[in-house]
């Protein structure tokens, strides 16, 4: 039998190859968040609309303020919503509030803390204004140009824009509905814990995290249920995955006695493109086409199988959701201990990753009485203890999977390696800097 054990690269690819962003759906603006635009949006107004004043102040020509200070006759306020009604003329200026529309004959507006304040009459006590405080017209977007193009990522500030132009509902790429399938007689739903507390059962973790690990990454899960270990049982619980985009499975792609995944799923007429891949946790990884539609075989183990998911599942499903940059990025990371591995295999390693903190406050001064410029020492790593799969509770401490390469058996403190982010943690801080 032909050898399908790959790298973790060449099994990334292959996956990725065979997924391809799912059609469009219509969605209201807010409901479009965190969601890929399918086709530009083109702005049918200008904005601002008119030229507006930048600040609180007074509305004024550049020449009446050339000497200051300078005294002019107060004519009238425009607030915000409003129109001027006559135009500013030589020795005038018309009080105005930010965002209100420009009076004609006006190119400055002189903000209130250079003036006296005054309602009828003021005194401009500073000229650094002039010429300066106007937003002019188009300055944030024109009618008939690209408001948001295709392929943009809806955050709130696209969201905002959009919701300026008027686009209240729009066409972005439809979230995947991805169906999830445990399998083993010794599982069991949270409803069904008093087995687990007789000791005969232990609850099904990987039905719980999977369809968060789903859902964080955009798509919509499908719970399947649990299976049990037999041929007809994954047949009955696979047929609900009817309309389904992606197919992710938990256990049974082994090689124990009641490993019937893969067996089950080439009956039902699927396609295997590989079963093994070259890591740990996870080497039992699986992947294959049933009628066209994906389905990746993730490893019973709760840590390699959200390991797994990271690596190969999250970047389908992001791909599936229209998304271009579909990995997070290689982070480089000195050790704070020293790591061993054990097999000549790429190893992801549950690790806490951490930023230092600043340290110039603490550097001598310098012989001028300055302080050196602000050192910060590079990102560093630990693990969060014992690295078996199955120890759940290891992964909840990690921010990071260290990422060790198959080549380094043991590699010493203080040495560089790469370490992917699991979430934003490893970049938060406790404190607010600058």
């Amino acid at each position: 039998m032909k050898d399908y054990q790959l790298e973790v690269a060449e099994a990334v690819g292959r996956i990725l190859d065979a997924v391809r962003p799912l059609p469009t759906e219509r969605l209201p603006l807010l409901d479009s968040l965190d969601r890929v635009l399918a086709h530009d949006v083109v702005a049918g107004v200008t904005l601002p609309p008119w030229d507006n004043a930048a600040m609180d102040g007074y509305a004024v020509r550049a020449a009446d303020i050339a000497s200051v200070p300078a005294t002019l006759r107060v004519t009238g306020t425009v607030a915000a919503g409003r129109f001027a009604t006559r135009a500013v003329a030589a020795g005038e200026a018309i009080r105005i509030m930010t965002g209100a529309p420009v009076p004609e004959g006006a190119d400055s507006v002189v903000r209130v803390e250079d003036t006296d304040g005054g309602t009828s009459q003021v005194t401009v006590r500073d000229a650094r204004d002039a010429h300066k405080n106007i937003r002019p017209r188009g300055e944030d977007i024109v009618e008939g140009r690209v408001a948001i193009p295709a392929g943009a990522t809806l955050g709130a500030a696209q969201l905002g824009v959009l919701a300026s132009v008027g686009a209240a509902a729009l066409d972005v790429i439809r979230a995947p509905r991805v169906a999830i399938l445990t399998s083993g007689d010794e599982l069991v739903e949270l409803d069904g814990f008093a087995e687990v507390r007789a000791g005969r059962k232990i609850v099904s973790s990987n039905s719980y995290a999977l369809q968060a690990l789903v859902r964080a990454a955009g798509g919509d899960p499908v719970y399947l249920g649990i299976a049990a270990d037999t041929k007809d049982s994954l047949r009955e619980h696979l047929a609900r995955a009817r309309d389904c985009d992606l197919i992710i499975t938990s256990a049974g792609v082994s090689v124990g006695e009641f490993d019937y995944v893969r067996e089950v799923l080439t009956g039902l007429g699927a396609t295997m493109s590989f079963w093994r891949v070259r890591m740990r946790p996870g080497a039992p990884l699986g992947f294959g086409l049933l009628g066209g539609v994906p389905w990746i075989g993730l490893p019973g183990n709760p840590v390699s199988s959200m390991v797994t998911f990271e690596l190969f599942a999250r970047p389908a499903i992001r791909r599936m959701r229209g998304h271009t940059r579909l990995f997070r990025r290689p982070l480089p990371v000195l050790l704070e201990e020293p790591v061993t591995i054990t097999a000549p295999l790429t190893h992801f390693l549950r690790a806490i990753v951490r930023h230092p903190e600043r340290t110039s406050s603490s550097l001598p001064e310098r012989s001028d009485g300055s302080r050196p410029p602000e050192h910060r020492e590079g990102p560093t790593a630990r693990l969060t203890g014992p690295q078996s799969s199955g120890i759940l509770t290891s992964l909840s401490l990690a921010n990071a999977l260290l990422i060790v390469p198959a080549d380094r058996t043991t590699v010493a403190a203080g040495e560089t390696l790469h370490a992917l982010s699991l979430g934003d943690d490893a970049d938060l801080a406790a404190d607010f800097a600058l």
